[in-house]
């Protein structure tokens, strides 16, 4: 099981930016990837974005490509969400979590909340 420590949602305007940040405990999977969910009340999670450690490549969401990039420290087993030009409906807890490219989520942060005001 991966321990997943998360820190850096708050609250900002639309246009403005944040950035999270979501640090590993370990690399125990294969086809290690780590990436972020996010979920606001009545919603299922959904898929932001997603950083495979062994390719370096990512994907997102069209909903937020162009305005997020995910990037990582190989160092520390941190992944970053620099998350650009906020709208009011990315408010949400934004969930890191670690797997394998291509399944199910494994492990989750707690999750940390973003708030975008207009």
């Amino acid at each position: 099981q991966v321990q997943l420590v998360e820190s850096g949602g708050g609250s900002v305007q639309a246009g403005h930016s944040l950035k999270l940040s979501c640090e590993a405990s370990a690399r125990p999977y294969r086809a290690f990837a780590l990436g972020w969910h996010r979920q606001v009340p009545g919603k299922e999670r959904e898929f932001v974005a997603v950083f495979s450690w062994n390719s370096g490549t990512t994907f997102y969401a069209d909903s937020v490509q162009g305005r997020f990039i995910i990037s990582r420290d190989n160092v520390t087993n941190t992944v970053y969400l620099q998350m650009n030009n906020l709208k009011v409906e990315d408010t949400a807890v934004y969930y890191c979590y670690a797997g394998t490219l291509g399944s199910p989520p494994e492990d989750w942060g707690e999750g940390t909340q973003v708030t975008v005001t207009s």
